[in-house]
């Protein structure tokens, strides 16, 4: 079974920083694109970023420069470092694997995580 786990969100002010940890299981860790998405209060879900296999990355522009996005595949472990968090970053922060080189289309990643909770207070 593929399972992925996200951990290390909570309620913070304005300015903060957070880091988002996503461990999979079940599947070569190695070989498959990790991306992250968030679902905010009201909103559709949004791409946050995605690093591919070979540790190429990639942001939203609305995250771009606050956000970075690593892997350590000896963990099979994909983070999400948040810096200068806004209350519009508030949302569910869910982690997805993707067989393949990696996108901002959430339709195209085959397992997701069940989510972890980050809420800014302004």
């Amino acid at each position: 079974q593929v399972q992925l786990v996200e951990s290390g969100g909570g309620l913070v002010h304005t300015g903060d920083s957070l880091r988002l940890s996503c461990t999979a299981s079940g599947l070569t860790f190695s070989n498959v694109a990790m991306g992250w998405f968030r679902l905010g209060p009201g909103k559709e879900r949004e791409f946050v970023g995605r690093v591919r296999s070979n540790d190429g990355t990639y942001y939203a522009d609305s995250v771009k420069g606050r956000f970075t996005i690593s892997r350590d595949n000896a963990k099979n472990t994909v983070y999400l470092q948040m810096v200068d968090l806004k209350p519009e970053d508030t949302a569910v922060y869910f982690c997805a694997a993707q067989l393949g080189p990696g996108s901002s289309r959430d339709w195209e990643y085959h397992y997701w995580g069940q989510g972890t909770q980050v809420t800014v207070s302004s």
